[in-house]
């Protein structure tokens, strides 16, 4: 296939977590990582409040320019200016990338599959996924167990505190496809219309 045709069907699923926490999403592999981590976190639902880089083997995919001059071999790449296709190659590779170097939410991304676009797809998209992003500053994985514990056990001491904290709506559970897909694929508004002078 074509690197000008390719599109990767990449699963992103937060380890250690069971039942799993995943998107599937499909990337053209002309962006650059810099667009995969806004489609990440749109699909996963974080918040890009907070610093991330990639790992693919021994190369790191970084925004931080200081982070180029890093010693040691091989150093970061920039994420705005690597592609999908430079590093991947149409490759059914696995990588990772962490955000929120403070909680290291680390994500385990597979490519399941090097697929043709579709004539009529718009892209990025998400074509799979179960369950709700944990919230930004929970503690990360250790942070977010104590989390659902405390707010599933209304005897917990801190149940009322993390309900107050986390929001009484939020649900662990939720996950919705095309909430996601409108946030991935803005659609442009018609320019407002004037009223008509009476």
């Amino acid at each position: 296939m074509a690197a000008a045709t390719r599109i990767y069907q990449l699963r992103i699923a937060l380890p250690y977590i069971t039942p799993a926490i995943w998107r599937r999403v499909e990337i053209p592999g002309a962006m650059t990582f810099d667009d995969l981590h806004g489609a990440i976190q749109t699909a996963m639902g974080w918040e890009n409040c907070h610093l991330w880089t990639f790992y693919a083997g021994k190369i790191e995919i970084s925004p931080a320019p200081e982070q180029f001059d890093f010693p040691g071999a091989p150093r970061a790449q920039s994420a705005d200016e690597t592609t999908l296709d430079q590093l991947l190659g149409g490759r059914p590779i696995k990588f990772r990338y962490v955000y929120d170097m403070g909680d290291s939410w680390l994500h385990e991304i597979m490519v399941e599959k090097v697929l043709a676009p579709e004539p009529d797809a718009a892209y990025p998209r998400c074509t799979g996924g179960a369950r709700a992003c944990p919230p930004e500053d929970c503690g990360g994985f250790p942070g977010y167990f104590h989390l659902l514990e405390a707010i599933g056990d209304p005897k917990h001491p801190e149940h009322e505190e993390m309900l107050d904290w986390v929001g009484e709506e939020w649900d662990p559970e939720a996950f919705n496809i095309d909430a996601v897909n409108a946030r991935l694929q803005p659609r442009k508004r018609a320019p407002a219309r004037r009223a008509k002078k009476k």
